[in-house]
């Protein structure tokens, strides 16, 4: 039980239905939908297309999603990739031509095709309950009245460096980052959901909205077309899990970066985390060692479905255990390439539970801030660039082509126990995600930490991956910890923004749902 005389927030129970993310319009509109009958799924989906609105810098109607989806009544796990592939037309060799050694970071070249709006729509197809324009209702008028902008979501919005043209008129309408409490509206994309709600996926990715995409688009130097669009589809596969002390943490499976959570995982499996201080310098320098070892796995291999031929490999027991044996306990590795080339020789969240038993882990993103920092001109959606998770070293199984998915970041995460699922959770925070999964858990599992406390407790990263790896540490830290980590090695420094943002729901076999927000975030959980 946490101290009631120092801040720090409860976490919150309900018994019919439960919803946790990062801000509380969305969490209100999962509620409302849940109790006119909705189920997870249309909850999730409402909740996730407020947030588009709430915090546009995070997400939006251009982005992507990743679902894992426990049906109700049963305990099988679903993941719904709902990840555009690149245009048909694009070519790394064309891009090594022109002089890129790297995949743009924000040009056109990064805009893959939306494909949140095509997972969303087979959601609501597969497991929804409500008509689609019920769903769609409380975002559409979120766009049109607009929303008051939150504290963290007016710090985020500081980073409009990179808006131009047509995002500068729809996101800076006030010529300037918006203060707290101003109000955010976002007409033309209402108009985009009403559509969506008449006409379902078409209305999105053919007719109107999509030549305003297209001719954005190309008048950028972009090579899509409307062919590129009009196939948009999500489609299910089967996630990927891993046990860790007496659990299973399950994961999206690649294009997306879940197994390195999974990976990380059976690497710190071999230490005895329980017997060392949570916030020691022995434990955060082997999540970080851990972190490297496995970042580094994924920049090798995680791909397309359609191109990751290792994953076996990744989850082999084997493939940890000879990590493991790399991690000094007392010194920083220099160099982790060099180190595992022997090994590897032969890749914005909310939770929803519904009272029937469904349970939905839903993510959505268009990767940086605002994503390519680019925008579509008449309905103002933005452009992400997840193009930008492509390779363009030739025959890297991630190398850019037309028609591939990139390497995502973005991950969900569900976690079961004795065969029965207990919390969907989701840690955003770009490529800190698996990290962010990783420590969580082991909070949960290694520490016995109740769910918010868990969520509450300072973290840190290892990043970038590359030769001046920094080791990132939150504020919660002390110096001491600091100083013995630089000892070890490390390049310390202190994280100038937070690390992450958990929200989680924690389902007891009582049949009570217990809710964690993270307070690095706008959000909280809400139930009924």
């Amino acid at each position: 039980m946490r101290d009631f005389q120092k801040p720090g927030r409860s976490a919150v129970y309900a018994t019919n239905g439960m919803c946790a993310s990062s801000h509380p319009l969305a969490s209100l509109t999962a509620i409302s939908l849940l109790q006119a009958g909705g189920s997870a799924a249309d909850a999730a989906i409402g909740a996730a297309l407020v947030l588009g609105f709430c915090e546009p810098q995070m997400t939006g109607l251009g982005g992507d999603a990743f679902v894992l989806i426990k049906p109700a009544g049963r305990e099988d796990v679903l993941a719904l990739n709902g990840s555009g592939r690149a245009p048909a037309a694009l070519s790394a060799e064309a891009l090594r031509a022109a002089g890129h050694q790297s995949m743009p970071l924000y040009g056109v070249e990064a805009v893959t095709l939306p494909g949140a709006i095509a997972a969303f729509c087979r959601l609501h197809a597969d497991h929804g309950r409500l008509a689609l324009d019920q769903v769609l209702a409380p975002a559409i008028r979120a766009a049109e009245e607009g929303v008051p902008v939150a504290p963290r979501t007016a710090f985020d919005w500081q980073e409009t460096g990179r808006l131009k043209g047509a995002a500068r008129t729809h996101f800076l309408p006030w010529g300037r980052p918006p203060q707290v409490g101003e109000i955010f509206r976002a007409p033309g994309q209402a108009e985009v959901l009403r559509r969506i709600a008449r006409e379902g996926a078409r209305g999105f990715y053919e007719g109107e909205v999509a030549e305003d995409m297209l001719t954005s688009l190309r008048a950028l130097g972009g090579c899509h077309s409307a062919e590129d669009f009009a196939s948009v589809t999500a489609f299910y596969d089967t996630p990927v899990s891993a046990p860790y002390q007496g659990a299973e943490l399950i994961e999206h499976p690649p294009n997306g970066q879940g197994v390195v959570a999974l990976l990380m995982l059976n690497i710190l499996s071999h230490f005895d985390l329980a017997a060392m201080d949570p916030f020691g310098s022995l434990r955060t320098h082997l999540e970080a060692e851990a972190t490297k070892l496995a970042y580094d796995a994924r920049n090798r291999m995680i791909a397309d479905p359609d191109h990751t031929t290792r994953l076996a490999h990744m989850l082999a027991p084997e493939t940890a255990a000879k990590l493991a044996a790399l991690i000094d306990p007392k010194r920083a590795l220099p160099a982790v390439a060099a180190a595992t080339e022997a090994i590897h020789k032969d890749t914005v969240c909310l939770s929803v539970t519904d009272r029937d038993g469904m349970v939905v882990s839903l993510i959505y993103s268009t990767f940086h801030a605002f994503g390519t920092g680019l925008a579509s001109e008449k309905f103002g959606i933005s452009f992400q660039n997840r193009g930008a998770g492509f390779s363009l070293e030739a025959g890297h199984p991630n190398e850019a082509a037309g028609g591939k998915r990139p390497m995502h970041t973005i991950i969900p995460g569900i976690l079961a126990q004795n065969g029965r699922v207990v919390m969907p959770f989701g840690v955003m925070g770009g490529a800190y995600q698996p990290a962010g999964h990783a420590r969580l858990v082991s909070n949960l599992r290694d520490y016995g930490m109740d769910l918010q406390s868990a969520i509450d407790a300072p973290r840190s990263f290892c990043g970038p991956f590359s030769g001046t790896d920094s080791l990132r540490l939150e504020r919660g830290y002390d110096q001491k910890t600091a100083a013995e980590l630089a000892d070890m090695g490390h390049t310390v420094t202190w994280s100038d923004e937070p690390l992450g943002g958990a929200q989680a729901i924690f389902c007891h076999e009582s049949g009570i749902f217990e809710g964690g927000s993270d307070p690095r975030k706008d959000g909280c959980a809400l139930g009924y």
